[in-house]
Parts: C-alpha cells; structure tokens; sequence
C-alpha cells in the first residue's frame, strides 16, 4: 500500500520555526517529485514548494515563501522535509505533502495537478 505521512506540525509563535516531514512507505521517493501544499479555512488548496526526483535535483516555491521554506530530501530515510523559518501568521494552514511518479523529469511544478499520491495533512498555526 502506498502511503505518505506527514508529521512536524503544531502551534508555533510568528518569527519561529517547524520543520515537516512527509515520510512514504510501499514505495521508494527516489523517481518522484514531491510537493507541498496547504490550505487554509476557506480558502483554496495553494501550493508551497516541490523538490523534483533525486537525479533532478530541483527545487521550486511559491514566491509567499522564498527566502524563509527550504525542501530537501533524505533518501536513505524516504523522506522529504519541509523547513520552515521566519513563520507568519498567514503561513497558518494544513500542509499535505504529495507525490508524482515522474522517472527521467528533472523539474517540479508547484501545482496540485498530476501528483496522484496525497498524505493526510499536518496543522501548522502560527500565532502569539
């Protein structure tokens, strides 16, 4: 069974950090880019960031977050992270990460559309 979790969300104050963790099991993350998306109440799902396949080795982010996300991914643990730094209250929402069986691409778009594989979501809040 193909499975993504994500963990490493929670209450933190504006200016502070969390770091996510989307970690797959049933299969191995190394030929997929990975997104990470939120979304707030009432407001539409948007995305965040995406790290493309391993060989890829790119990146891309939502202008929101430039400077402050970084992804990256451990493939020795099967798992992509999401630091965040510098948070802000409207970085408040739930982050899902998901995954895109794209062997031989060496970009990620950070678009819902085409990641097939969805986990179920950590809380992130930010506020004082």
């Amino acid at each position: 069974q193909l499975q993504l979790v994500e963990s490493g969300g929670g209450l933190v104050q504006p200016g502070g950090s969390l770091r996510l963790s989307c970690t797959a099991s049933g299969f191995t993350l190394t030929a997929y880019a990975i997104g990470w998306f939120r979304q707030a109440p009432g407001k539409e799902r948007e995305g965040v960031s995406c790290i493309s396949t391993t060989a890829g080795g790119s990146t891309n982010y939502a202008d929101s977050v430039k400077g402050r996300f970084t992804i990256s991914r451990d493939d020795a643990k099967n798992t992509v992270y999401l630091q965040m730094n510098s948070l802000k209250p409207e970085d408040t929402a739930v982050y899902y990460c998901a995954a895109d069986f794209a062997p031989g691409v060496s970009v990620c778009y950070v678009t819902p559309t085409g990641y097939h594989y969805w986990g179920q979501g950590t809380q992130v809040t930010v506020s004082s």
